[in-house]
């Protein structure tokens, strides 16, 4: 696979891929634990510049997709490309290496320290054998502005004191200051109230206009059709459909997550919800 030019998208940043193809493919993915198969021969690009949604009812197998990008579990068949490359990944240092940013549920964050802390936890620079506080501030204030972030009262403040809004903002702040091209969010918006679902659904705006590959997994078919560029569907440990977001309407996306197929078709462009490249999605469970 061709990765053509590259651009820098932030300043300091690493180059991606300028004419639209896939930063990161999963080719013929499959994934077992024991008798029951999770992953069925998963075929997904995630392209830099777009969001990538992926949705599947539990059970689906997003779970288990997101851990074996982010090197916590390795294929039992097919390959991960980056920029066309086959790669190994052994684990999340392996994926963070790339420059893939895993964001979970949880957040990963530590409410004893501030925003600041936090944003550096295991990457503190140094210099002269202390801890170089100055340019750690200077940093993290320069990554939240780029990010527009701008409800948070001070990069001292402990993460404790932060709304769900503004934590995941952290989260997001941290994975950009270190440099990621591919950022995957799970569930970003679960818990969160009306206006701090909407700061982070600008925010993940934001992240792909920079052109980083965002990838994102949410059971909320409102926030998927508010950010997707795609939408891949999970079934049973299929990819049963994958398309552009203008292929599919709510209704065909719950079609294809509660039983793996739809016979349905849009209105507005006559075509059902395909997916070139996977196995056939009708009758498929």
């Amino acid at each position: 696979m061709s990765t053509g030019d590259t651009v820098t998208t932030r300043e300091g940043g690493n180059g991606v891929p300028a004419d639209g193809t896939a930063l990161l493919s999963l080719r013929g993915i499959t994934k077992t634990f024991g008798p029951v198969r999770a992953l069925t021969r998963i075929n997904l690009d995630i392209t830099p510049g777009q969001v990538t949604a992926l949705a599947g009812d539990n059970g689906a197998g997003k779970s288990v997709t997101i851990k074996t990008i982010a090197g916590l579990w390795s294929p039992d068949e097919g390959e991960l490309l980056w920029r066309g490359e086959p790669v190994q990944l052994h684990g999340p240092k392996d994926s963070e290496a790339l420059g893939i940013r895993t964001i979970y549920q949880d957040l990963a964050l530590c409410d004893n320290l501030d925003i600041v802390q936090n944003m550096f936890l295991g990457h503190e620079p140094l210099a002269r054998g202390i801890l170089d506080e100055d340019s750690m501030e200077i940093a993290a204030r320069k990554t939240l502005e780029e990010l527009r972030v701008r409800t948070i009262r001070s990069i001292r403040q402990p993460v404790a004191s932060l709304s769900g809004g503004q934590r995941q903002s952290v989260a997001v702040a941290k994975a950009v200051l270190f440099d990621a091209q591919v950022v995957i969010m799970d569930e970003p918006t679960a818990a969160l109230g009306v206006s701090q679902t909407r700061q982070v659904l600008d925010l993940i705006k934001r992240l792909a206009s920079q052109g980083v590959a965002v990838m994102v997994v949410s059971h909320n078919l409102n926030d998927v059709f508010e950010v997707a560029d795609r939408i891949a569907v999970l079934y049973l440990g299929r990819m049963v459909a994958e398309d552009d977001a203008s292929k599919f309407d709510r209704q065909v996306v719950v079609d294809y997550m509660t039983t793996g197929q739809s016979s349905r078709e849009l209105e507005a462009s006559g075509t059902g919800a395909g997916a070139p490249g996977q196995p056939s999605e009708r009758g498929q469970a």
